[in-house]
């Protein structure tokens, strides 16, 4: 908290614009450095997991120290994260997403070309330890609210066309990140992240702009996850292909907009990392999204949109098969509502219909709010957030409806920002009535952050 004072303070007196490292330090224009501190308190009253009693509260840090080499056709990127927690104890479900303590988050190497294949075209190469994002981020992204972020180790190439399909082609092997046990966690104990060789993630996306009529825009991908047990790390050995398509159209003022994704999954997994589970599982899975929103011309920029989603579960959990859809290394936050000690509900065995209201009271704030209900897809699976299960199916499927506000106040513009929210869980059926349930019932969260971008 100090340091973000004290940032905050300098920013302050300064003359005009944001405060930015390069000029305080005078550094050259081939180098870059940037990066930001966080700091973020959550409180959670009313525990809806299975494995844990009572209420929660968490002090997260997060900062972000990038350096970037660059000239015309070459440069180089590193990135430092530290990412740490006050406040939790024994009773939280502490775990890898919220501590990463002083670890390298990118290193590579970047090379570009123009003209490529294409006139008009720009060619990007991309080799070492880096973050993503790829289309709509729900099966892969570049983590904002969370407070660690996903990193890999390969090579990502970009593609931007003059005229056809921007492409994006990546083999990689993901960034395992440690400790992961509790105790070490709560005590914010440091360990280096590593990548496994049996462990990858590859596969291409493809985006054709003004697609059919101008600003409709079509998506469409294939991702590869195939893993197996090495050395220390334990597995669910998942070979899993996702196929996906996605059209939409971006929100603009006195416009209707739309979002529509759909996707299959299909391979092998088995049933639990343990050693001794050696039964390969038929997976066959589907998520879809709907969304469609309108943008008014007026005052504070309204705008209202339905919301639908749909992941599947698993049907059976006595079959050979398994049914339950697999996010990936998405994000979450900006459908389903804060994380970190919160992360309600995930894109696995849900059908969610919503609304949601963004307005933008003045240039520097803009609020969110939003309202959501969640059955299970699938009676005889998990809620998968929670550990509440019934895997005989008679127990109703209605988990609750959750309510949301958001605000986020660029107090600094460029420099500091202020981010509040607050959820509730109405507690359903399901919650209260699940054979494993201990009590749980409704749910209240809130946050407040400061950030601070320099």
């Amino acid at each position: 908290m100090g340091m973000i004072a004290a940032l905050a303070g300098t920013a302050l007196s300064a003359d005009s614009g944001p405060w930015r490292l390069n000029e305080a330090f005078s550094l050259p224009d081939w180098f870059q450095l940037s990066g930001s501190t966080r700091v973020r308190y959550e409180t959670l009253d009313g525990q809806f997991r299975s494995a844990y009693e009572g209420g929660d509260q968490q002090l997260a840090f997060r900062t972000l120290l990038e350096g970037r080499v660059q000239f015309e056709n070459w440069g180089l990127v590193g990135e430092f994260q530290d990412s740490r927690q006050e406040l939790a104890d024994e009773g939280s479900p502490i775990g890898t997403s919220m501590v990463n303590t002083t670890e390298l988050l990118q290193a590579y190497i970047q090379l570009k070309a123009e003209d490529l294949l294409q006139e008009g075209s720009r060619t990007e190469l991309r080799l070492g330890r880096q973050t993503m994002d790829a289309g709509s981020r729900r099966l892969i992204a570049r983590n904002r609210f969370r407070n660690t972020l996903n990193a890999f180790d390969g090579a990502v190439l970009y593609w931007k066309a003059k005229s056809g399909p921007d492409l994006q082609l990546f083999y990689l092997q993901p960034v395992v990140r440690r400790p992961s046990e509790s105790p070490d966690l709560l005590d914010n104990e440091g360990l280096e992240d590593r990548s496994y060789d049996d462990f990858t993630f590859w596969g291409v996306h493809a985006g054709w702009k003004d697609f059919i009529r101008d600003k409709n825009q079509f998506e469409t991908y294939l991702y590869v996850l195939d893993e197996s047990d090495e050395g220390d790390l334990a597995t669910k050995d998942r070979e899993l292909y996702t196929p996906g398509l996605r059209f939409y159209r971006k929100p603009a003022k006195d416009a209707w907009d739309y979002d529509v994704e759909l996707v299959v999954q299909f391979g092998e997994q088995r049933s639990s990392k343990s050693a001794s589970d050696v039964s390969d599982l038929d997976h066959w899975a589907q998520f879809a999204h709907l969304e469609f929103g309108y943008t008014g011309d007026t005052a504070w920029s309204p705008r209202l949109a339905l919301l639908f989603d749909y992941a599947s579960g698993d049907e059976d959990p006595d079959d050979d098969e398994s049914n339950r859809f697999d996010t990936l290394f998405g994000a979450r936050r900006f459908e389903h509502g804060p994380t970190g000690i919160y992360g309600s509900f995930a894109r696995s065995n849900i059908v969610s219909p919503g609304i949601s209201l963004k307005l933008k009271p003045s240039a520097k704030v803009q609020t969110q709010f939003a309202y959501r209900a969640y059955w299970l897809a699938s009676d005889t699976d998990a809620w998968t957030t929670s550990g509440l299960r019934d895997s005989s199916g008679e127990t109703d499927r209605f988990v609750g409806q959750q309510v949301e506000a958001r605000l986020k106040w660029d107090i600094l513009p460029g420099n500091l920002s202020a981010d509040m929210g607050l959820a509730y869980l109405f507690a359903g059926p399901f919650i209260h009535d699940a054979p494993n349930a201990s009590g749980q019932g409704d749910s209240t969260y809130a946050y407040t952050s400061l950030s601070f971008k320099f």
